[in-house]
């Protein structure tokens, strides 16, 4: 017996990796994508198809640990900085399209006859989209730090946030009230889980970084590797003994870990335990499709489907152009984000245990989000052949490989274009790299040779010769673009220069903290310039005009050095502002000072950013 069970249980696993091997090449050459392989391949397997497997829900709890992992990985790029600057984002985007789907789903409901409660739980499940699917089609198509992917994101973590309180309110809506469970109750919950969420940053913040320390001073990879694993787990199994998702927990463990020294071995450690779990979550999610549920119930199912996914992407749109993206955008976000996700199967079941649906609307409800969730590759797919995206053709470009340059200049917009002419006139051997091919046509026509190459693709760096250069230069004009460079950069080629261009204030303190050798603002030195001329129009003398410029930027210099140990709003005393209230004291120049090396190594910070002059 236990021989036959042995055999059974090998027999499943490599009908498992047999799947998806087979299974996802075929898909993704059709131009279908890796998802839709591994849920077709699942239904096959599944209990409803070859029958190969009789318990999905099994497979489904230990699937659920790549979805953990794969936050965990999005965690380590999201540095708490960056988290603060996407809240309004999170709160204010993320809210509004979650407020405003949920209304409209659930209209759906008590248009079609549903009682309040029922039509408000089946939409308010719909409205959780699948991050590990819309994760998944980010990654792929290496949108996560776009504009629109950060706005997406920005989304998925408020719904992540939402399945607490919606546990909560279907206990308010169950028909049948349990003394047991009042206020108090309620509230020990909710005060058990923002403890958990409180020790989680204090351990993150205060053990994480010497553990790893230790373990790194141990030269034993093995260890790193079952340390990084712990690190998920344990953060996960706290907030699912919490009453909050294991989800939660890895991405709150990857974000306190963003600004490790490890943060880049971490993240190459769990990969492969990531890749092949989430395409386990998928295959157990393709198997959890209950295929005779959808035979006897195919008209209400296939009704339900089209109409959430219309009324939740219409939803989408409209929130999206309330809030001034452009419709391409807009239309993206909103077939992207269609679909239902992982968590309505945790609220349906909730629903049904507590009493507002039964076991077969459980099971109509689970179907229709698992159809959802198919046919979402699809609908991208039929989108992208209805509205193509506009391609650049490389005809004619040379693509950077295996370049020597001893200066390599990454971004020639007009920033590099002009940083190239001092190297240019001196005799430096020059290559250029940039990812725009317009822009490199035109550069041509002006005699540059500029190659096409994305600088924050680590491969594109080594075949650039980024690693042989005896500098590199980031010109890029996108601030998150540059920080990104920069941190490959620093974690690949630790001993090349950098020198980079900061969009604002906030991300040169970025730069700074990740340890550039030296970073400019972009606007501060032609900003000066514009102040001295301005003056000197005024009739002030040249020289006392020369005199003020030097003492803004000492001054903007002390309240950067300020900001790196005290946050943004530190050294606010070293600016001059117009209220009208009594001036303060002016600050001490530092001694000895008038263009020291601490001095040159910050000039050119502008005391403008996107959240005004304290941000």
């Amino acid at each position: 017996m236990a021989v036959e069970a042995s055999s059974s249980d090998l027999t499943q696993a490599v009908a498992l990796l047999a799947a998806g091997v087979v299974a996802v090449p075929i898909f993704r050459r059709m131009g279908l994508g890796s998802i839709l392989g591994y849920l077709a391949a699942g239904v096959v397997i599944g209990p409803f198809g070859l029958g190969i497997f009789y318990d999905p829900a099994a497979i489904l709890k230990v699937a659920e640990l790549g979805v953990v992992m794969f936050l965990f990985i999005i965690g380590l790029e999201m540095q708490p900085s960056r988290l603060w600057s996407m809240r309004r984002q999170i709160f204010g985007l993320g809210l509004l399209q979650v407020g405003v789907c949920a209304a409209l789903l659930t209209g759906v409901g008590l248009l079609t006859g549903f009682p309040a409660s029922q039509a408000f739980v089946a939409g308010a499940g719909f409205v959780l989209t699948s991050t590990a699917i819309v994760m998944q089609i980010l990654e792929e198509r290496g949108e996560i730090s776009s504009e629109g992917g950060q706005r997406i994101v920005s989304i998925l973590l408020l719904e992540d946030l939402m399945i607490v309180p919606l546990l909560a309110l279907v206990a308010f809506l169950a028909p049948a009230y349990h003394p047991d469970a009042g206020w108090a109750d309620r509230l020990a919950n909710v005060s058990v889980g923002v403890a958990s969420i409180a020790g989680l940053i204090i351990a993150g913040r205060y053990l994480l970084n010497p553990l790893f320390r230790i373990l790194a001073d141990s030269h034993a990879r093995e260890v790193m590797t079952a340390a990084a694993l712990l690190v998920v787990l344990g953060s996960a199994l706290a907030m699912q003994l919490s009453g909050l998702s294991m989800a939660m927990g890895a991405f709150l463990a990857g974000v306190l870990l963003s600004e490790s020294t490890f943060r880049h071995q971490l993240e190459a450690d769990i990969e492969p335990f990531r890749g092949v779990l989430l395409g386990l979550f998928f295959l157990a999610v393709g198997m959890s499709l209950d295929l005779r549920v959808v035979a006897e119930n195919w008209r209400m199912i296939a009704f339900y489907v089209l109409a959430y996914m219309l009324v939740k992407a219409l939803g989408i749109y409209i929130v999206a152009r309330l809030l001034r993206t452009g419709n391409r955008m807009a239309l993206e976000r909103a077939v992207t984000m269609a679909q239902g996700g992982e968590f309505a199967f945790v609220l349906y079941s909730s629903a049904m245990a507590v009493g507002i649906i039964d076991g077969e609307a459980n099971a109509i409800l689970t179907a229709i989000v698992i159809i959802s969730m198919l046919l979402t590759p699809l609908a991208i797919l039929l989108l992208h052949r209805l509205m193509p995206a506009v391609e650049q053709s490389l005809d004619g470009i040379d693509v950077a490989e295996d370049l020597n340059g001893s200066v390599l200049i990454i971004g020639f917009g007009r920033f590099g274009q002009i940083v190239s002419q001092p190297l240019l006139l001196r005799g430096v051997d020059v290559t250029i790299i940039d990812n725009d091919v317009d822009m490199i046509q035109a550069a041509a026509t002006f005699g540059f040779k500029v190659y096409y190459g994305d600088g924050t693709r680590l491969d594109i760096l080594h075949t650039a010769g980024a690693g042989r250069a005896r500098a590199v230069l980031i010109c890029v004009d996108k601030g998150d673009t540059a920080v990104k460079i920069a941190e490959y950069m620093r974690a690949e080629f630790p001993l090349v220069p950098v020198l980079a261009r900061a969009f604002d204030r906030g991300f040169a303190m970025d730069l700074i903290q990740i340890g550039v050798d030296y970073q400019i603002r972009e606007t501060f030195e032609s900003a000066l310039a514009f102040g001295q001329a301005t003056l000197e129009q005024l009739g002030v003398d040249r020289d006392e005009a020369a005199e003020i410029v030097q003492d803004v930027r000492e001054r903007d210099a002390a309240r950067l050095d300020a900001q790196l140990v005290g946050g943004l709003q530190a050294g606010r005393i070293f600016m001059k502002g117009n209220l009208p209230v009594p001036a303060p004291l002016t600050p001490p120049r530092r001694p000895g000072r008038a263009m020291d090396q601490e001095t040159a190594s910050v000039l050119g910070k502008s005391t403008e950013t996107k959240e005004g002059p304290d941000a």
